[in-house]
């Protein structure tokens, strides 16, 4: 004759069991927390690097688009919503590193087109300066 063995569920095993379930239950919270927070937070530098570079004057559109959703994330952040807020933040981040490549982009091409206009004017005195000079004995044969 098999004798099964018997399974008591005591109240310490019924103790544990929910503790074990709690535990579980909070460490998902604070992984869909946690990340939420910390997208956020990259996001905010993010929109700080952008303007550090000259976004509002260079990329008014991209950095608006930036802080509107920064400040969205941030709400969402505050009502719990934390996919939300992550995808929010996400796409915040995304906005100010368009706007801070837009900025430097300008900058850079500004900076070439300077160059460019103090190489026209060296050029022309240069041939101002090779034009005003006679004839050289060698030049003259």
């Amino acid at each position: 004759m098999d004798r099964k063995p018997e399974i008591r569920f005591t109240t310490f095993g019924a103790r544990a069991l929910a503790a074990a379930a709690l535990l579980t239950l909070a460490a998902c919270a604070s992984k869909e927390k946690a990340p939420a927070t910390a997208e956020v937070a990259v996001s905010r530098n993010a929109v700080e690097n952008a303007v550090s570079a000259g976004a509002p004057e260079l990329a008014p559109a991209e950095i608006t688009s930036a802080r509107e959703k920064m400040m969205r994330a941030n709400q969402a952040l505050a009502a719990k919503d934390y996919k939300l807020a992550r995808d929010l933040a996400v796409q915040a981040q995304a906005d100010a590193k368009l706007a801070q490549s837009k900025a430097n982009s300008a900058k850079a091409t500004a900076a070439a087109d300077q160059l460019n206009a103090d190489l026209r004017v060296l050029r022309q005195e240069v041939d101002r300066a090779n034009s005003d000079q006679p004839a050289t004995p060698a030049q003259a044969q």
